[in-house]
């Protein structure tokens, strides 16, 4: 496991389209744990394989304690809606609030190659969401009316 570099707007890397994992395998695994590991380190809820640079269908999202390893994530049903704030670690020193669903399903395979469900809401929705986005070159900025900036 390592720490990995996240990259910040303007690489172009975040706007590409992210190809699809074919196989499971311990290259995937790692890149999972690196995830894990970066987004911890810099006290994200969340991070996607684009941002350090991997243009595959990886992301994690962590919400109070769960960990959620997503490869090839599919949000398959979407209801509500919610505004609130969103920050990015690919843009920092900015906010926004932006509309999202208020109630998720989405459907991925976890680290050994099995396909999981998962239910969100609130911030658990917005993470789901809002790191699918990466996976398609699609930034939270772009979805947002106004954008806050902060030292």
């Amino acid at each position: 496991m390592g720490l990995r570099t996240i990259r910040e707007e303007g690489d172009p890397v975040l706007r590409k389209k992210c190809k699809e994992v074919t196989e499971v395998n311990d290259r995937i695994r790692d890149l999972l744990d690196d995830l894990t590991e970066t987004m911890r380190d810099v006290q994200g809820v969340g991070l996607a394989a684009p941002q350090v640079g991997i243009l595959r269908r990886v992301e994690v999202v962590e919400v109070d304690g769960v960990l959620y390893e997503l490869i090839n994530p599919v949000i398959v049903e979407s209801e509500g809606d919610q505004y609130e704030y969103e920050a990015c670690l690919s843009c920092p020193g900015k906010q926004a609030k932006v509309h999202r669903p208020a109630h998720v399903r989405i459907e991925a395979l976890d680290r050994n190659g099995n396909k999981v469900s998962y239910e969100g809401e609130d911030l658990l929705a917005r993470a789901f969401c809002h790191e699918t986005d990466h996976l398609d070159g699609i930034l939270y900025v772009d979805k947002a009316e106004e954008v806050e900036e902060f030292e």
